[in-house]
Order: C-alpha cells, then sequence, then structure tokens
C-alpha cells in the first residue's frame, strides 16, 4: 500500500507498507531515507524521525515537532460491515428455529470460519475508497461466509444421519 502526502515544510512524503510483512520504506521529496530501525528513518537534513502505527490503526510519521498522519484508520462502518458475517453465524448457529429452516454449523466451527472471513474482509475493505463498493464486497463475503457454514453444517448432518 503506497501513500502520498504533501507537508508544508517537508514537502512529498511518500509511504509504502508491506500488507504481508509489515516492512515500511519512506521517501522525502522523491529521495529514500535511511533506514535506522524497523521504525526510524533519517531525514536528508540530518533529522531522525519514526513511522508509528499500521494498517489498522492509521501510520503517522513524527517527528520532533509533530505528528504528520500518512494513512487513515480503520473507520466505525468499516469494523460494522467486517462484524456483520460473525454476528450472522452466532446468532443464526444458536437459534434451534432458524437452524432447522437453514443448517449452519455454529460454536468453535461457525466462530472461527466467520472470524477469519470477518478478519479478510477487514483487511479487502480497508484498502478501498468507494464506499458503495466496501458494501457490496462486505456483501459477498457475507454470502460467502454463510455459504461455507451452510455447506459444512450440511456435512455434519449428513455424516451424523
Amino acid at each position: 500500500m503506497q501513500q502520498v502526502v504533501m507537508h508544508d515544510t517537508i514537502g512529498k512524503i511518500e509511504y509504502n507498507e508491506n500488507f504481508w510483512t509489515g516492512k515500511k520504506t519512506l521517501s522525502v521529496n522523491d529521495v529514500p531515507l535511511q533506514k535506522i530501525s524497523k521504525k526510524d528513518f533519517m531525514l536528508p537534513s540530518g533529522e531522525q524521525v519514526s513511522v508509528c502505527g499500521n494498517y489498522l490503526t492509521g501510520s503517522y510519521l513524527q517527528t520532533a515537532t509533530e505528528k504528520i498522519r500518512l494513512t487513515p484508520s480503520v473507520t466505525w462502518y468499516e469494523i460494522a460491515l467486517s462484524v456483520l458475517s460473525f454476528l450472522l453465524i452466532l446468532i443464526w448457529g444458536n437459534v434451534p428455529a432458524l437452524c432447522r429452516i437453514v443448517p449452519v454449523v455454529g460454536g468453535a466451527i461457525g466462530g472461527a470460519i466467520s472470524g477469519v472471513l470477518s478478519f479478510i474482509n477487514l483487511f479487502i475493505i480497508k484498502g478501498i475508497k468507494s464506499v458503495w463498493l466496501k458494501i457490496l464486497i462486505s456483501v459477498c463475503m457475507l454470502g460467502a461466509t454463510f455459504l461455507i457454514c451452510f455447506l459444512i453444517g450440511l456435512a455434519i448432518l449428513s455424516a451424523v444421519a
């Protein structure tokens, strides 16, 4: 994920964070900064700056005098959209009347499946700017979670019967 921020005193700040490894690179005015440690960099002027935060909480550049926001944090509606699939399986799997209509696996298996897919959904929609596309992807992930839990529920029922 690459982010470009224009700052009044420093100039053009390019921040790049690898989604999988968390490796961070930083350049100011198209000049890559020397990395001192995992989060500390040296500006061309000799000033040491630190990159704090991560992909979900939002990253910022800490200089001696100020904090410069590099990436935004997760918004409330992104969290709400991601938790919906977990809540659906949690509620549906614990209501026997609903499981008689459409059986889904609940408990630890359903919770693990819906939890993993909720977390994947959060990572996917965090990188998308359009709100309607975030909603569409979340609804698709909700459907995928329900389908997977339904298929596993059917497999368990057919093995028991």
